[in-house]
């Protein structure tokens, strides 16, 4: 079995992507340490509102900061993910803050671009790349990160510089200690789960092996929406297999009575939900009743339950959990979980037709 065979996965993995999913927890503590450095003008702080522009993996660190702040930020957060901003995306009381790992996204430099032209505050986060050059341009700051990944695996960096720059606005609270628990949980949990640990004894490679020539659909509710997202992505991205992913309650209100037809997709998927002991009440109970919908209609589900006592422990747990499990069902799919040619062949297929046009 290739999930006991560490030599046979890691022959399959050009760009040592299980490495960079190990460094998820040191790379969130040492992305937090820099935020605390970090010197941006307060100016920036006197927004009514905060749009976070950025794609793919750029982009999921702006929609788990939307998530886990929802409760306490005293600003409307929006994400943007495409070549144009709303049109109330405007004026010196809000703040555009541009995520892209390579500075070199075309829908986000187009967003940023109109950020400037519309007089709105305008902050970058990035590794370099044309973004980086605009907003030295535009006099805005830019904070920068050096970590040589594809975008998805440097998550650490564009959720938690994100969260530590906003918190250095004032917008936020201190997060110290729930980043300090969250590296705590992840290095325990990922004890049990990383590559190393036998099929036998690790949830990780058991839940891939489940999910094995199945149609995984991610359930997430409340503040782990975007974490179901992020599952979702890491299917398609490292194992490069379909997947889907759907949020409580509002799968209560469509999702769950396609479950029947048709048959065969039916018969060929596997719900993943992921918990939270920190739902409110009725959310729980919606969970309970929804896997019962589920067992009844006979669709396969498993429950995955975050870790710790704050929603960052949670939210992070779970998401070095659905790491691990990608990059295991990467190995059973018998594909490389680095490299992403279908993008790259979109990107450069676009780039023959011609520049973005503004």
């Amino acid at each position: 079995m290739i999930l006991n065979d560490l030599q046979a996965m890691v022959a399959l993995d050009s760009g040592d992507m299980l490495s960079r999913i190990s460094e998820l927890p040191d790379q969130c503590r040492s992305a937090w340490e820099q935020a605390q450095a970090l010197e941006i003008p307060q100016a920036l702080a006197d927004v009514e509102r905060v749009v976070i522009v950025g794609m793919g993996g750029s982009a999921i660190g702006g929609a788990l900061f939307k998530d886990l702040t929802a409760d306490e930020i005293r600003v409307p957060v929006s994400v943007v993910r495409g070549y144009s901003l709303p049109r109330f995306v405007r004026g010196s009381r809000t703040l555009v803050v541009a995520c892209s790992y390579s500075g070199n996204t075309e829908e986000t430099l187009s967003c940023f671009k109109q950020a400037v032209d519309r007089g709105t505050h305008v902050l970058a986060i990035t590794t370099g790349g044309k973004l980086a050059d605009l907003a030295r341009e535009a006099g805005a700051p830019v904070i920068r990160f050096d970590y040589t990944s594809q975008p998805r695996a440097a998550l650490g960096y564009s959720f938690i510089l994100l969260l530590g720059a906003m918190h250095q606005l004032g917008l936020v609270r201190d997060y110290s200690q729930d980043v300090g628990e969250a590296k705590a949980v992840m290095d325990a949990w990922q004890g049990e789960i990383q590559a190393e640990v036998p099929v036998e004894e690790n949830g990780a490679k058991q839940l891939a092996l489940e999910s094995h020539g199945r149609l995984p659909v991610i359930y997430g509710a409340g503040f782990l929406g975007a974490t179901a997202n992020r599952w979702k992505t890491q299917f398609n991205e490292n194992a490069k297999s379909w997947s889907f992913f759907e949020v409580l309650p509002e799968l209560d209100h469509n999702a769950v009575v396609g479950l029947s037809i048709p048959g065969d997709v039916r018969d060929r998927s596997l719900v993943i939900a992921l918990r939270s002991t920190l739902d409110a009440s009725r959310i729980a109970q919606r969970w309970d009743v929804t896997m019962e919908v589920l067992e009844r209609e006979g669709v396969s589900a498993e429950e995955v339950w975050g870790r710790g006592e704050s929603k960052l422990a949670q939210m992070l747990s779970l998401i070095h959990f659905g790491d691990y499990v990608s990059y295991y069902a990467a190995a059973l799919n018998q594909v490389d979980p680095t490299p992403v040619e279908t993008i790259a062949f979109l990107k450069d297929r676009l780039a023959e037709l011609g520049k973005v046009v503004e």
